[in-house]
């Protein structure tokens, strides 16, 4: 049965996609049959690659013959939930990815194109089949709202290579995490196959924590206990590694060519979402 935080996410996203103008146009990729719709007057500054010249001849000015794409994309959703995940001051990380990836099942059934769903931590899971029908987002997404992420951590290396296994026809991969510790993380090897977009995942608190002097912490992913001294020193050690694996995340992603944003637990994600899905 669906909570009703669950089911406010699901309107909230169905009404995004479908009020906004948010996925017609989501990816780099180019399709391999095109359909013929209309001549129109070329426009300056558009590709005279374009101009139809035997038209343009008659004429006796420059046409272009517009097409449409005849190619159906494949979209991967794949939230990475590791127990850091199960954490935020202002709502969990987990809630937000849940409702990103409504966004874009939701954005898929609206452009009539598949999507799949997988669950990405030590391990790669299944989490919904491929579809492009409208129950195939709530499904998903529930999964995803109640997976229990407490004790389990992310193993890039294994995420990496079991997706490129996993998925394949040529796809846009959608991963949405919050990027942590990604000493291991290498997707070259992914995004040569297919086009790849990063969603990042944090609470303000992870990236800017205030001293809290004497504490008892809980790690989410090993369930370790830590306590101590979390004082001004410490957070100022700790701000200065998060700003080196972020400095090397972003690094990384533009070797890649890969596309990202960063969304925090305070904001709305379709704004930050409709850039991001359009192209550049």
């Amino acid at each position: 049965m669906q909570s009703n935080q669950l089911k406010k996410i699901l309107i909230k996203a169905r009404r995004a996609v479908f009020s906004e103008v948010l996925g017609n146009n989501t990816t780099l990729l180019k399709g391999e049959g095109y359909d013929f719709v209309e001549l129109r007057k070329y426009t300056a500054g558009e590709d005279v690659k374009k101009i139809d010249w035997t038209i343009s001849a008659k004429m006796q000015k420059p046409y272009v013959k517009v097409f449409h794409s005849q190619r159906e994309l494949n979209i991967t959703i794949a939230p990475v939930l590791g127990g850091s995940v199960y954490f935020g001051t202002h709502k969990f990380k987990q809630e937000i990815i849940s409702e990103i990836c409504a966004i874009l099942g939701f954005s898929c059934v609206k452009q009539g194109d598949s999507f799949d769903s997988f669950i990405v931590n030590e391990k790669v899971a299944l989490n919904t089949k491929k579809t492009k029908k409208l129950f195939g987002v709530p499904s998903m997404v529930d999964k995803i709202f109640n997976y229990s992420s407490l004790g389990h951590h992310v193993d890039y290396k294994t995420m990496t290579n079991d997706l490129f296994k996993m998925v394949k026809k040529k796809s846009i991969i959608f991963l949405i995490g919050d990027f942590f510790d990604i000493s291991t993380l290498d997707l070259r090897i992914l995004a040569k196959k297919h086009e790849v977009v990063a969603i990042i995942v944090r609470d303000k608190f992870e990236e800017s924590p205030k001293a809290l002097g004497n504490v008892n912490l809980i790690d989410p992913q090993n369930k370790k206990l830590f306590a101590g001294d979390m004082n001004n020193s410490l957070v100022k050690e700790y701000e200065i590694k998060i700003k080196e694996n972020d400095h090397n995340l972003y690094e990384h992603f533009q070797k890649c060519g890969i596309r990202f944003t960063k969304i925090y637990t305070h904001e709305e994600p379709i704004s930050k979402l409709i850039p991001l899905m359009s192209i550049r």
